[in-house]
């Protein structure tokens, strides 16, 4: 359950990034839909950072990192 949120997240995170690209192009850096989506998309990331350092903490996420 946790993965699947973090995945979800991630493409969440992705698609506000090519829509922040998007109104970039559209808007030519004149409207605020560029500053909304740069501002959902550090949300975004920050919620994933949580549920990352959160699942880590808790043991549901572990690392099989060989060092």
């Amino acid at each position: 359950m946790l993965k699947a949120a973090i995945v979800i997240l991630l493409l969440a995170t992705v698609a506000s990034l090519f829509s922040g690209l998007f109104f970039l192009v559209k808007d030519e850096g004149q409207g605020t839909r560029l500053v909304n989506a740069l501002t959902l998309r550090v949300i975004l990331t920050g919620l994933t950072v949580a549920l990352l350092v959160w699942g880590f903490y808790s043991g549901q996420l572990v690392s099989h990192a060989p060092w």
